[in-house]
């Protein structure tokens, strides 16, 4: 390090980007999260209310978001890397924006099915371009992984904080508006008045702040800088490469079976928990707090445990046996504060291990071929956002239950677990170390 650094106020530096860079872009992961699962609460009523609305139509509604997102999380994430990234991250949430507002109005099916398919396109490239984008030129990378993990309790805040505010929203009136049109319209307005905010609140780089001396700019380029150029020498990892490792496809395995449990339960969980306990819209969603808080602590207790060991299999594997038992054991339950008790289960098993899971690629792959597997175990996961909530669907179009559903969604997190034990205990990182012992 140039001896001129040693001067800087690092603390100062890491307060100003964590207010400047972190915390504003985990708000636009929390508007991101609201506007993408409020279909779930907007079911607990719009599919009384609405005749074309079947079973069937809404799980495929619900999962059309994923395929938008599969077909343009590459392509806009390519886009993004020539331009500011703070501007299309601003597009971005714009345009998703206007699109859940359009929810509102929405009078077919293939309505549904576009509006869906078209929220999953706007956002696609959101958290390619925060992850592979805006922090690469913020942070250095031993400081992303903090970064990446508060990125990652978004997801559990955004429900903490949308369960109670849609159960509301969905008991209102207001000229006219059906309580899950005001639903959709009143979401839609934070990520449109959010967009300017950001554009003025964050830069895409050190250079084009004021907050930062001159000194403290200077290094974060020469760092990063030099980051950049060590990584030259694995840039020819091959796309071909990544499809052809095993390891890369078992942990695409792991995270399809994983995601289409997640998204099947996260779209019916609202609905099935009134059904069940015959609730209200606004109890359901204030009940929901509960299970969402539980697995954010569970999270950050299983990433800590995790961390502390260094093992990984049993982390997640552990965390979505569990998971499974809590799908499994939903259909013969009729009561509404155990079937609140099994959504928290479920909610563990499938939140928990994520910090942990996201670290296991770099733990067989390094450089352009991690980042080159998590794009493509990140594709074909979404996937499986799609099947999830489509399949619950057609099974309760054919049975009038969500049962079955629920033994085949607690099937995959179980599965899940069971091909995570069959990576290697003794990773590539260990190997290595036992021989330089």
């Amino acid at each position: 390090m140039d001896a001129r650094f040693e001067s800087i106020d690092f603390s100062h530096l890491n307060r100003m980007r964590k207010w400047h860079i972190i915390f504003p872009v985990f708000l636009v992961s929390v508007i991101a999260f609201l506007d993408r699962v409020n279909i779930a609460y907007a079911g607990m009523t719009m599919t009384q209310q609405l005749d074309w609305l079947t079973p069937e139509v809404f799980g495929a509604g619900s999962g059309m978001f994923f395929l938008g997102y599969f077909f343009f999380e590459i392509p806009g994430s390519l886009v993004a890397a020539k331009f500011d990234a703070c501007k299309w991250i601003a597009r971005i949430m714009f345009t998703w924006g206007l699109v859940c507002g359009l929810l509102a109005f929405m009078k077919a099916p293939w309505q549904f099915y576009l509006f869906r398919f078209l929220l999953g396109a706007c956002e696609a490239s959101l958290y390619p371009v925060i992850y592979a984008v805006l922090f690469p030129r913020w942070f250095l990378a031993k400081e992303r992984a903090a970064a990446i993990s508060l990125m990652l309790t978004s997801l559990l805040i955004a429900a903490i904080i949308g369960s109670p505010i849609a159960g509301v929203l969905l008991e209102l009136r207001i000229l006219g508006f059906e309580g899950w049109q005001c639903l959709f319209l009143i979401e839609a307005v934070p990520a449109l008045v959010f967009t300017f905010v950001f554009i003025f609140w964050v830069k895409d780089r050190p250079n084009k702040v004021s907050y930062l001396t001159p000194l403290e700019k200077e290094y974060l380029n020469t760092a990063i800088a030099e980051e950049e150029a060590a990584k030259e020498s694995v840039k020819k990892y091959s796309i071909k490469q990544s499809l052809t490792d095993k390891q890369v496809w078992r942990l695409c395995a792991i995270y399809f079976c994983w995601c289409t449990g997640f998204w099947g339960f996260n779209f019916w969980m609202p609905q099935v928990l009134k059904g069940v306990s015959g609730w209200s819209p606004s109890l359901v969603g204030f009940a929901i707090i509960i299970p969402m808080g539980t697995a954010l602590i569970a999270q950050v207790l299983v990433g800590r445990s995790s961390s502390r060991t260094g093992e990984k299999r049993w982390h997640v594997a552990g965390c979505m046996f569990l998971g499974a038992i809590g799908l499994l054991c939903a259909p013969f339950i009729h009561s509404g504060a155990l079937s609140l008790f099994l959504v928290t289960l479920t909610c563990i098993g499938v939140y928990a291990p994520m910090g942990t899971w996201w670290s296991v690629p770099t733990t067989f792959l390094t450089g352009a071929a991690a980042a080159g597997a998590t794009a493509l175990i990140n594709s074909v996961a979404n996937l499986g956002g799609y099947v999830g909530p489509y399949m619950l669907g057609v099974i309760k179009q054919n049975t009038g239950s969500t049962d079955g559903g629920y033994f085949v969604l607690g099937g995959m997190l179980f599965l899940a677990g069971l091909i995570m034990l069959t990576l290697p205990k003794k990773t590539a990182i260990d190997r290595a170390k036992e021989q330089e012992d």
